[in-house]
């Protein structure tokens, strides 16, 4: 009769002929950063209950003007003042960059100069010195070059603060966003530029196709952050009494003397506007960060969001 030690291979056998056990890996503990982010986590946590629970806000105030009229239309202008000097500002900014690339010594020094002088001085002081722009030249003509004029037109009844404020941001935003779109186009490979144009690519395509969108990767981010200093710059035209969110707040809290409430009005507002638009500069950014990597874009925050629902609704 056969035994069990007949019918089964020797130990040495089976250990030559089954894989070797996988080892278990285990991640490495790290205290230190646990115990960091409970701190910071338990500041953070003290800070917004001290915020939510001191009664200097007078946050039954915040919410009776959150949404007054006089401060949505300052909102509204502030929305309008943004959108107007950041669109002109790269309009006019292109043309600066291609300046500032230009062969011709001439139009780059023009472009190097004009960025030198807007972003070297204050806005605060260049909005002032548009705004009494009318005690240096009182009138402003139409005509001939060195000749007569056809049409005068007295500075003073031309310009008003809205339009100051206009002229004054669009001309300091053209400087920034000139820097910012050479940067971009410095940025992409001169080799595939000489490749297209070895292949006979025309140069319209060669722009569309192969310059905008690896520069945009570049021009992007930084165009972001200027789009929200842009927001938050408009600020300043407060001092030329024009209504803009932080002014309108300002006639209120000068009436009625609650400034803290008033002020954090405002502070909410730009808080709501800045987060929305730091989401659309977000996408914006994958939508060209597409291709540039081999493994793919990481996934959102909400798909992220999503596969833990999914993970917690599995288990």
């Amino acid at each position: 009769m056969a035994t069990p030690q007949d019918v089964l291979p020797a130990p040495s056998a089976l250990d030559r002929s089954a894989p070797p056990p996988l080892a278990r890996i285990v991640a490495r503990r790290k205290p230190g950063q646990w115990a960091a982010a409970g701190v910071a986590l338990l500041l953070a946590t003290m800070a917004v209950t001290s915020v939510i629970r001191n009664e200097a806000f007078q946050w039954s105030v915040v919410a009776d003007w959150f949404t007054a009229r006089s401060v949505l239309d300052g909102l509204t202008l502030t929305l309008w003042l943004t959108a107007v000097t950041l669109a002109l500002g790269f309009a006019f900014g292109t043309v600066l960059a291609v300046m500032r690339l230009s062969a011709n010594p001439v139009l780059r020094t023009l472009g190097w100069v004009y960025i030198w002088i807007f972003r070297s001085t204050p806005p605060l002081v260049q909005l002032l010195f548009f705004f009494n722009i009318g005690a240096l030249y009182p009138t402003l003509g139409l005509g001939i070059p060195f000749g007569p004029e056809f049409v005068t037109v007295r500075t003073v009844d031309l310009i008003g603060p809205t339009l100051t404020a206009v002229i004054g941001l669009t001309l300091l935003e053209t400087a920034y966003a000139a820097e910012v779109i050479r940067g971009g186009i410095l940025s992409v490979d001169r080799g595939q530029l000489e490749a297209a144009a070895a292949l006979g690519i025309a140069r319209r395509r060669v722009l569309r196709r192969i310059v905008v969108p690896q520069a945009m990767r570049a021009i992007v981010p930084t165009a972001g952050n200027m789009l929200i200093g842009a927001l938050k710059g408009t600020s300043i035209v407060s001092v030329l009494a024009v209504s803009d969110l932080l002014y309108s707040v300002q006639l209120v809290y000068l009436q009625s003397y609650r400034v803290i409430p008033m002020l954090m009005v405002a502070t909410i507002w730009y808080l709501v506007i800045t987060t929305l638009l730091s989401i659309g500069q977000y996408y914006l950014e994958r939508h060209f960060a597409r291709g540039a990597t081999r493994d793919g874009l990481p996934p959102t925050p909400l798909q992220r969001a999503r596969a833990a629902y999914r993970r917690v609704v599995g288990a």
